[in-house]
């Protein structure tokens, strides 16, 4: 590796969220980030890029990749890349993921609450209170950003991608979450538009194993075409991480079409 082309290499790590250079040893470029804690090695061999990268806070990260780039050849858990293109394509996915996975997201959120609390004052109201408020404030935006990065700014059904329509779903809700890393974890929900979401926050639409919608008898067809909800939509991936959460919501869903039978046939 000659001196411009690890200057091209550290450039498109600067401009797709790896922006410090670390210390090597091997003659690889090594790239990380003071916003999160993922790591990338790139060396290069015969004109190809091999590229290794790793987190030490999340055991998801070269899981996701793999999903992202099942069609990029690999050698052991390098990826093989032709050009700096793919490179700059690799890194930005490798830093949204970063950002947006366990538990990651849950460090800065503990350091933005400790922030806000420290610029945080009010007459009348106790610390309890104030932490309450900041810690949903402040973890409900984290969240959203979270969601954001990790579907890749797109709607996890339809892949709309615009972002004023996007909602950050809860599969549990925020309130039966038991602390702070449930709420906070991208893998309770998915990231969805509007119309969507409003279906799958009152359970009349859920989601099976398969990532396959399910609709809610209360749906009439006419408002389903209206609504374009129809059973050939299913979700854009799904991870093994997705399924307790999703198994809660079915769950909820189910209770939620027996209570509309009942109160039918009443």
């Amino acid at each position: 590796m000659n001196i411009l082309q690890r200057a091209l290499i550290e450039k498109t790590g600067h401009e797709n969220g790896f922006e410090n250079i670390l210390p090597s040893i091997d003659g690889s470029v090594l790239l990380g980030s003071a916003r999160h804690r993922a790591q990338a090695t790139i060396t290069l061999d015969k004109e190809q890029l091999f590229v290794e990268v790793h987190s030490p806070v999340s055991k998801h990260l070269y899981t996701e990749l793999i999903r992202s780039f099942s069609a990029t050849p690999q050698q052991g858990e390098r990826f093989i890349l032709a050009n700096i293109d793919e490179l700059a394509v690799l890194l930005r996915r490798a830093a949204n993921l970063a950002h947006s996975l366990p538990s990651q997201v849950s460090i800065d959120f503990e350091a933005k609450v400790s922030d806000e609390l420290t610029k945080y004052s009010a007459e009348g109201i106790s610390e309890t209170e104030i932490e309450c408020m900041v810690r949903q404030r402040v973890g409900q935006n984290a969240y959203r950003n979270a969601m954001l990065d990790y579907w890749g700014g797109a709607c996890a059904v339809t892949g709309i991608d615009v972002p004023e329509v996007l909602r950050a779903s809860h599969a549990k809700p925020w309130t039966d979450c038991l602390n702070d890393a449930e709420r906070l974890d991208v893998y309770n929900g998915l990231l969805l538009s509007a119309n969507f979401d409003a279906l799958f926050d009152r359970y009349l639409i859920t989601f099976d194993t398969n990532g396959k919608i399910v609709i809610g008898s209360r749906l009439s067809q006419t408002q389903r075409h209206s609504l374009g909800v129809h059973p050939d939509l299913k979700l854009r991936w799904l991870a093994d991480e997705h399924f307790p959460y999703l198994e809660y919501h079915r769950k909820l869903f189910a209770i939620t079409e027996m209570a509309g039978a009942v109160a039918k046939f009443s």
